[in-house]
């Protein structure tokens, strides 16, 4: 069941940067009174905000605008500019099958994280588990990491509280329009995210802010009745006929009623753990590449001409794509005013990630530069998936000098197949000191850096500079998603068991922050349709 909350979207609405967002509500009443839409007592507020940079003599932004109260039941033929639309918050129908125990969920990131809290208010008292350290536990070891090259293989940029999006620039973009989007975001914002991410078509949060959202939602788990225990890995599940009983961890076996596996996608361990059960797992594709940087100043004057700087707009974004005849190439992950992060999680293995704070303020914007992996080269299988991740991962770690520097080339020197040039205007952000030139080619098959290369070509073309020869690339991303997906039915239960639960990323079901977080919400209700609340317990 959910509660359903309709609105009137009046949608393309152009205005410079300089327009009073009044004069856009205006404009907005104007357009629904033309359509004979606006009804007395309706209430309008901005929906979403975007750029809409396509001419950079005339850079403006596009205002969705929405209208609550009496609304139509359907909208008149013909009418272009206007959609109802339903969001919705979950509220749960609970089933009748007692729990043997509490529900445990796997994983704090945005799926563990969201399923725990909504099992926290509905009375079940879940316990959550997270192999890795506390938010600032987390920083402390990556600082570690990042000066000394000492790396915590349980408490990293992959793994602790709220996952690997916590050290991201905390995108809450999500190509699915899933009425639990909005709901998603109002909860965030609850537990102290700005209110700015409710009206953005592009909201981030920022590292620095989705800390303290993370350390906020987990402490009311914990008052609600709800357990939170860190440094608590997952090693074996206790079955018995498809039901699973308990989870063994370092720290002790822990009765469980119920089972969510909200493990993240880089949780090696646990998949080979997962794939000695009877669970059906198949392998997926995915992508790998390099990291980007360029100056922000840069892209912000590529994209937005004399505009570049307006309080209005912030810094230029891009998301890119291109056919390469061989492999689709694309940029995911694009964090302005961001760096290039330490994203290791293994010893002898080099990762890279992306990350900014909420105010993007950082001298070089980057992203990732990724080439799509194939089923078949791997051997589709879903360990074979794991260990092509590692080997180039490891590769990057001999190319970097086997000491967690990374392989930079410029592109420059990319596009030339050649190597030797050291950055120069354009410095790298990966751990102070820590890179080392080296050929892309030394760690990244050719069939996925010849695509890289065709498409900065034509990337090139589309952003001017985006293809400088003093533009840096930073290696390597191995971890943009799952390599493997855990299959489940339409209840959200791991086909074969009755009370297992796989969600979010980590499970292959997400993409994102945003889409792990209402997969966490999905997986919650389904739960609760299904058993009886801890507060029924006998």
């Amino acid at each position: 069941m959910c509660n359903e909350r309709r609105r009137l979207l009046v949608s393309g609405i152009k205005a410079s940067p300089d327009t009073d967002p009044r004069e856009v509500i205006a404009e907005a009443r104007r357009r629904l009174r033309g359509v004979r839409l606006l009804s007395e007592g309706m209430r309008l507020s901005v929906y979403k905000k975007s750029v809409d940079a396509r001419d950079r003599k005339n850079v403006r932004l596009v205002y969705t605008v929405a209208a609550e109260g009496k609304l139509p039941a359907r909208l008149p033929e013909g009418k272009s500019g206007f959609a109802l639309v339903e969001e919705q918050t979950p509220v749960p129908t609970f089933g009748k099958m007692p729990l043997s125990a509490r529900p445990v969920v796997v994983g704090s990131g945005p799926a563990g994280l969201f399923c725990a809290l909504l099992l926290a208010e509905w009375g079940y008292r879940p316990v959550l588990l997270e192999r890795g350290g506390g938010v600032e536990e987390r920083r402390a070891a990556y600082r570690r990491f990042v000066k000394e090259g000492v790396l915590d293989t349980q408490t990293n940029i992959q793994f602790g509280a709220g996952g690997a999006g916590t050290f991201s620039d905390g995108k809450l973009v999500t190509r699915t329009r899933d009425p639990f989007g909005a709901f998603v975001l109002r909860t965030f914002v609850r537990f102290g995210a700005p209110e700015e991410i409710l009206t953005l078509a592009k909201p981030h949060i920022g590292t620095d802010i989705l800390g303290t959202v993370v350390e906020a939602m987990l402490t009311e788990i914990v008052r609600l009745g709800g357990e939170v225990h860190t440094h608590t890995k997952l090693l074996d599940l206790v079955c018995t006929s498809g039901v699973l009983r308990a989870v063994r961890t370092d720290r002790g076996e822990i009765p469980a009623g119920a089972l969510v596996l909200a493990i993240g996608h880089s949780a090696r361990d646990t998949y080979e753990m997962l794939l000695r059960h009877p669970f059906s797992v198949e392998p997926k594709a995915f992508s790998v590449g390099m990291r980007i940087e360029h100056l922000q100043a840069d892209i912000d004057r590529a994209m937005y001409g004399d505009f570049a700087g307006h309080p209005a707009l912030g810094h230029a974004e891009y998301t890119l794509s291109a056919d390469t005849k061989t492999r689709g190439v694309y940029t995911f992950c694009m964090c302005p005013g961001g760096e290039v992060v330490a994203a290791a999680s293994e010893e002898g293995g080099v990762v890279t990630n992306g990350m900014s704070y909420h105010a993007r303020d950082g001298k070089n914007a980057n992203a990732a530069v990724l080439a799509s992996v194939f089923r078949e080269d791997y051997g589709a299988t879903p360990m074979g998936a794991i260990d092509f991740q590692r080997r180039l991962e490891r590769a990057a770690f001999l190319a970097g000098g086997s000491d967690y520097a990374a392989p930079v080339t410029t592109v420059g020197d990319f596009l030339a197949e050649r190597e030797g040039s050291a950055p120069s205007r354009i410095l790298p952000t990966y751990r102070e000191g820590g890179v080392r030139t080296a050929s892309a080619d030394s760690y990244l098959p050719r069939v996925y850096t010849d695509g890289i290369r065709r498409a900065l070509r034509a990337f090139g073309r589309q952003i001017e500079g985006f293809d400088a020869p003093d533009a840096l690339l930073t290696g390597v991303e191995t971890r943009t998603s799952a390599p493997l997906r855990i299959l489940r039915t339409g209840e959200y239960l791991a086909v074969g068991f009755d009370n297992v639960y796989p969600a979010g990323e980590g499970a292959g079901y997400a993409g994102g922050i945003t889409s792990a977080a209402v997969d966490g919400v999905r997986v919650a209700l389904a739960l609760a349709a299904k058993f009886k609340n801890a507060d029924l317990l006998c």
